[in-house]
């Protein structure tokens, strides 16, 4: 990537962090395009993402998962993201939030093959990854937060993770426009807190951030 193109890329999303008013510093924001040039170069071999210029990674996957982090707990915390993929939004995450342990998780080795590199070359002590089938995943720890971003439907993502869930925690999940009827499908046993609608520099898309929590 050539200098010009990293200069673009670092002023978009900067001014990206900025309009959300998530105060990341030089490091992390260094990281943070490492990440997408990452990317960008296994994408050629492992097609890891339909999205292959450099800037609309800076707004699909950066930015935008970027944009829930405001309104998730402070603090240290344990999180599970389901479904990692090329790992959104677990690895951004991760870089903002270095006292978060994560573990990222998927079933496909190509994808996870990627997620161990990347954690490797963008020295991110903080996460580890799971290639396996949710369901069958046994933690030695439960987690506070268990969060998705394309994933599946609301209801299958609970059942699939509710052995997952520490005490006291909660799903996040990550979705396009609001899930009236995923909602509406959600097993008894969990209710929703709440759900944020999420604003995403240089996406003209819905966003919403569904918190979801054991009954009782």
């Amino acid at each position: 990537m050539s200098d010009a193109m990293n200069g673009y890329l670092g002023t978009m999303l900067a001014q990206g962090l900025a309009e959300m008013n998530l105060p990341l510093d030089v490091a992390q924001q260094s990281k943070l395009l490492a990440y997408v040039a990452l990317l960008q170069k296994w994408n050629k071999t492992y097609s890891l993402t339909a999205i292959r210029e450099p800037e609309r990674m800076v707004t699909h996957h950066l930015l935008d998962s970027l944009a829930p982090l405001k309104y998730l707990p402070e603090g240290a915390l344990r999180m599970v993201d389901v479904g990692s993929g090329f790992g959104t939004p677990g690895i951004p995450f991760a870089i903002a939030r270095p006292d978060w342990q994560l573990t990222l998780l998927d079933s496909n080795h190509k994808k996870t093959t990627f997620l161990r590199q990347a954690i490797l070359e963008l020295q991110l002590p903080n996460v580890s990854i799971i290639t396996g089938r949710v369901e069958a995943v046994e933690p030695e720890a439960k987690f506070d937060v268990i969060t998705s971003r394309a994933f599946a439907d609301l209801g299958d993502f609970i059942r699939w993770t509710e052995h997952l869930l520490a005490d006291g925690g909660e799903w996040a999940a990550l979705k396009g426009v609001y899930p009236h009827e995923e909602v509406a499908g959600l097993p008894a046993s969990v209710y929703v807190d709440h759900i944020d609608a999420l604003q995403v520099p240089g996406l003209d898309a819905e966003r919403h951030l569904v918190h979801i929590r054991k009954q009782g």
